[in-house]
């Protein structure tokens, strides 16, 4: 590819494996640069065929997204991250949570674990294998467990397991219930902390923790938004057009 890779580059490569996708923002965050330069650094990969440019939204700079040649530049094993714009908010949202966990906001961590990193692994494990995921009761569609992923589980220095939900719009009763309820069945997990940028939201998980008895397992914590309204509104609508239902913005998390 006539490309020489810095230690900066591979570093990036492997923070893109874990996202769907990022912003110039993010990798200046990164790396403590300009949106400038990491602009700069993530063009040249693209250039040399590492990573996909994808369109922006109206007033935000484009984004992207890791290739198969990227992934294997860094010896991932994740699959390349798909396009869904109607994903676009969250994902944003969860980039910036990681990058927020790096830097120490839940305190000091041994491992940050994707909701990609957690499927792909729960995809070749054995059968009789305990998933990553949180295990909801019953089975779905041709006849697999129903599973929960959490956008990212943290292990903390001290042992402990938390679980991050990003949760930019509220679920229905009996959903967020099943949720909270497999959460609570789940020794594995030590706290959850949901991190919601409306109070509705708030309150709505709030009180179906009390409904299940887990209320000390779980936490809630604002967000705000670090997006354009007109590129949330963009991303709405599209989630509109294709399911009519979900509604929301882009959330950093609260430093």
């Amino acid at each position: 590819m006539g490309y020489r890779f810095t230690d900066r580059d591979l570093e990036l490569l492997s923070y893109l494996a874990e996202h769907r996708l990022a912003l110039p923002t993010h990798v200046a965050v990164l790396f403590g640069t300009s949106a400038a330069a990491a602009t700069t650094r993530l063009n040249k990969l693209a250039d040399a065929g590492l990573l996909n440019r994808q369109p922006p939204f109206p007033g935000e700079p484009g984004s992207y997204r890791i290739t198969r040649t990227g992934l294997a530049q860094v010896g991932s094993r994740l699959p390349a991250p798909r396009v869904d714009v109607r994903a676009y908010e969250h994902d944003v949202g969860v980039a910036w949570l990681w990058l927020s966990a790096r830097s120490g906001t839940f305190g000091p961590l041994r491992e940050i674990i994707s909701e990609r990193r957690m499927r792909s692994l729960d995809g070749a494990r054995d059968r009789d294998a305990d998933p990553l995921a949180v295990r909801l009761g019953g089975f779905g569609p041709h006849g697999r467990e129903k599973l929960h992923y959490p956008d990212l589980v943290l292990r903390t220095n001290d042992g402990r397991r938390i679980a991050l939900e990003l949760e930019l719009t509220p679920k229905s009763r009996t959903r967020l219930e099943t949720i909270l309820a497999g959460y609570g069945a789940d020794p594995r997990f030590d706290g959850v902390v949901y991190l919601v940028d409306r109070p509705a939201v708030a309150r709505s998980v709030q009180a179906a923790a009390r409904r299940v008895g887990i209320a000390d397992l779980v936490r809630v914590q604002r967000m705000r938004s670090t997006v354009s309204r007109k590129a949330s509104a963009t991303a709405v609508a599209a989630e509109h057009g294709a399911t009519g239902r979900r509604n929301g913005r882009i959330p950093e998390v609260m430093r």
